[in-house]
Formats: C-alpha cells, sequence, structure tokens
C-alpha cells in the first residue's frame, strides 16, 4: 500500500525532479524510476505501479491539481446530469498512454523478478472526489447527490465502471501481473447504498476482467468493509484487501476458502519500536495461521513520515515468521 511515496527520501528527489505530482505521474521514466526505489531498499514479493487513483477523472477532463496541504483538487466537479454527458471514456493507450508505458517500462525493467500490480479506483470512490471535487472532505455533496439525483448517480457510475474496466485490461495487457480495485470511500455508506453503488460496479468490472484478461488475479479493497466480506467474496474476485480494522482470522474463517486475504497491519504500527512492530506481525500471522491465501500488507498506505528503517524491519520479520506456517 503506497510502498512508494513521500516517506523515502530517494523519491522526494524524483519529486523535486519532475516538478509537480501531476508531472511524476504523467512521465513514465520517472514513474518507472519510483516505483523500482522500494525494491532497491527491501526484499519486497511485488511492485505497485506508481500512479494515481484519479488519473481516470483527469482524463475525463476535469482538471487535477495537487494543492500543498489539501491534497487532490478538480477544476471542475460533477453536479448534473449535463455534467455527466460531457464525460468521455478515455482510451487507455491514448488518453492514459503515459500509465500504460509507465506499466510497460517497468515490467521490462523488473524481468520478471517479482510481479507487478497494477490499480484503480473503484467507480463510487472516483465519483466521490468528482462531485465533491477535492479530497478533504464532509462528504456532503456526495451524499446528497446519491440521495436526491440516484438516476444521475447510476449513470455517473456506469461510465466510471467502463472507465475503469478498460484501463485495467488495458494495464494487464500492458504488463501488469495483478490488479487491484482501490474503494477508498466505500465504508462510508449504508449496507444497501454500498451493494448498490459501490460492490454492484466492482462487480461488473471484476466481470468484464473475466472475460478479457481471466489470466490476471483481481483483488479489492474497501476500507471499512469488515462486515461485508460475504459480499465481496461472491463477486467473483481472486482476493480481498482487509483493512486494519478486521481481524484476519475472522476474516479467513468467513470467506477464506473463496478468495485470498491481503492484509492487514495497522499503518500506524510502524510508528512503533522494533518490538512492537515484531510482534504486531506475529499476531496477524498467528490469526491467519498455517497454508497458502494471505498476502501481508497494511491495511492501508504507508504515511509520510513513516522511517524507511521500519519498513526493513516490517518485511524481514514477515520473511522469518512466516516460514512456520508454510
Amino acid at each position: 500500500m503506497r510502498q512508494a511515496g513521500r516517506y523515502l527520501p530517494e523519491y522526494q528527489v524524483v519529486r523535486k525532479q519532475a516538478g509537480s505530482f501531476v508531472t511524476l505521474c504523467q512521465t513514465p521514466e520517472l514513474a518507472c524510476e519510483v516505483t523500482l526505489q522500494p525494491l532497491r531498499r527491501f526484499e519486497l514479493d511485488a511492485a505497485i505501479i506508481f500512479s494515481d487513483i484519479l488519473v481516470i477523472p483527469d482524463a475525463m477532463g476535469l482538471g487535477l491539481e495537487i494543492v500543498e496541504s489539501v491534497g487532490p483538487v478538480f477544476e471542475r466537479s460533477i453536479s448534473s446530469m449535463a455534467d455527466i454527458r460531457k464525460l468521455p471514456i478515455p482510451d487507455p493507450q491514448d488518453d492514459l498512454g503515459y500509465v500504460m508505458d509507465a506499466v510497460r517500462l517497468t515490467s521490462r525493467e523488473l524481468n520478471g523478478q517479482v510481479p507487478l500490480i497494477g490499480f484503480s479506483g473503484s467507480p463510487w470512490t472516483l465519483a466521490v472526489y468528482m462531485v465533491e471535487g477535492r479530497s478533504k472532505t464532509n462528504f456532503e455533496r456526495i451524499r446528497a447527490f446519491a440521495e436526491e439525483k440516484p438516476h444521475e448517480t447510476h449513470r455517473l457510475l456506469e461510465i466510471l465502471a467502463e472507465s475503469v474496466s478498460i484501463y485495467l485490461q488495458a494495464k494487464a495487457q500492458s504488463g501488469a501481473d495483478a490488479l487491484m480495485i482501490f474503494d477508498t470511500w466505500g465504508g462510508i455508506l449504508e449496507t444497501d447504498q454500498y451493494l448498490n453503488y459501490s460492490l454492484g460496479y466492482m462487480e461488473r468490472i471484476v466481470n468484464h476482467l473475466a472475460a478479457t484478461v481471466a489470466d490476471t488475479p483481481v483483488i479489492v479493497f474497501t476500507k471499512g468493509a469488515g462486515k461485508w466480506l460475504e459480499h465481496i467474496a461472491a463477486s467473483g474476485c481472486h482476493g480481498i484487501g482487509l483493512d486494519w480494522t478486521i481481524d484476519i482470522g475472522q476474516a479467513r474463517a468467513s470467506v477464506g476458502d473463496r478468495v485470498a486475504l491481503q492484509g492487514n497491519l495497522d499503518p500506524d504500527a510502524l510508528q512503533g519500536d522494533d518490538r512492537s512492530i515484531t510482534r504486531q506481525v506475529q499476531s496477524i500471522l498467528n490469526s491467519y495461521g498455517p497454508g497458502t491465501g494471505h498476502v501481508f500488507n497494511l491495511g492501508h498506505g504507508i504515511k509520510p513520515q513513516t522511517n524507511p528503517d521500519k519498513v526493513r524491519l516490517l518485511v524481514d520479520a514477515v520473511h522469518e515468521l512466516s516460514v512456520p506456517f508454510h
């Protein structure tokens, strides 16, 4: 989860060289470089292509800017059906070709050393940003939009589901070995809303990928989805990402015979001392138990203030302590 990024000093050098976060994402050679940086430091078992979930709405013409101390901000937001009708389905090779170039370049550089994971935001999460217009929000606009304009909401989500489907398909065809749908804001919904506005559209994407890039595993991650694991497992995905609020042993007992589980150390654990980190790694491994089907990971992204030495400790502890379970 965000294995490349602001916590690495070498990333900061490349970020400064790029001049802006958006330029960094849109320059394949630089995106490849920051993707590979964590693998030079840590014995990670996979690489995650460096990009951002908001490249799709940016390619739709909303005008993405990353504002310091604010986060992503769009020049234009969505508030009506008229706005939605103007949204194109971005062509992955033309409108988002820089992402595909970064995937191809990184895949060649990795040369089979480790798998490469490609990701996208979920339709619901992208819709939240597109309606709200920025990241730091109390969700008033999207809640009102979904409540008062369900037809418009579904039309927006349909467009986004089609866009994400062909985007992830293109990533797999460009060299990504696994795909992840990142649903940051599904957890703000009630159960019926989650099934209706979030999971239902992720299931459409999973079905599309099963029909087009069937050999590529698909992971679904919804932050705050502990109560919906059975529903997610039924979506057809190959793996479920777990946030840190879920006991992974209970998750395995619930759905682990159907899907792999990815997770789920609290990112704040990396602010603790070495003994505490090792203890929490052991606890998660004990909870999952023996056997395959567990991809050890954080329950959300690495925080910018994290000391890289703590990440190295974590990775080494997982490799060492997981041996008896296999």
